[in-house]
């Protein structure tokens, strides 16, 4: 297996299932109406959706994985996009494809999310999170991100805890990446926070898990 799977748990009482791989070894992939645990691939889920329709970037090479995965509906948000070509990460503010830079656009992959701004402060991240309209940050709520670190790595990550997301966000710098974390991004949260590796899987908090229709996934 080309990942290494842990579960740790924060000061704050956060518990963390956190999966480390290579930004290789990502394929952001649309699964249609199904759940992260009903799929064979491992991964977790992806960006927001409302009825089906994708409402965040999700492509490969400049490709969406499904229709309207080519923009962030309405906001400019956090967009996690690994640049294959020159072996770099970053997370670029954007609203369309178009507008993200990278050396190669048939060599990449991006993921939308809601910036993570981890090394600002914590009023720094809230006041960009409201700005790229973050939904439900201060409710009891399960979450997943995206988070790498200064020598390109990857974590994959989903708490069942129901933090707060500056609850989340915390317990992500305590106890990922051992202080070398460099930014990331939140994904879809509540009952979209699932998991699934061979070590184990969580479908989320409804009493079914739900349908996600786009997954972050292991290629390996």
């Amino acid at each position: 297996m080309a990942y290494t799977f842990s579960t740790i748990t924060a000061s704050n009482g956060v518990k963390l299932y956190s999966i480390k791989t290579s930004p290789k070894n990502i394929t952001i992939k649309s699964i249609g109406a199904s759940s992260v645990v009903g799929q064979t691939a491992y991964g977790v889920n992806g960006g927001y959706f409302y009825d089906g329709t994708l409402l965040q970037i999700a492509v490969n090479n400049n490709i969406p994985v499904a229709p309207n995965g080519s923009e962030n509906a309405k906001y400019a948000r956090g967009t996690l996009v690994w640049d294959d070509k020159n072996g770099e990460f970053s997370v670029q503010v954007v609203r369309k494809t178009d507008e993200i830079l990278v050396a190669n656009k048939s060599n990449y992959w991006a993921q939308g999310g809601i910036s993570m701004m981890l090394k600002s402060s914590e009023s720094a991240w809230k006041t960009q999170a409201a700005a790229e309209n973050i939904q439900n940050p201060d409710g009891a709520a399960n979450r997943t991100a995206l988070v790498y670190n200064n020598t390109n790595n990857i974590w994959l990550i989903v708490t069942d805890s129901k933090p707060t997301a500056a609850a989340f966000r915390t317990a992500i710098k305590e106890k990922i990446g051992s202080g070398t974390l460099v930014d990331g991004i939140f994904l879809d949260g509540s009952g979209s926070s699932q998991y699934k590796v061979a070590e184990g899987s969580y479908g989320g908090s409804d009493a079914t898990p739900r349908l996600v229709y786009q997954i972050v996934a292991l290629k390996s």
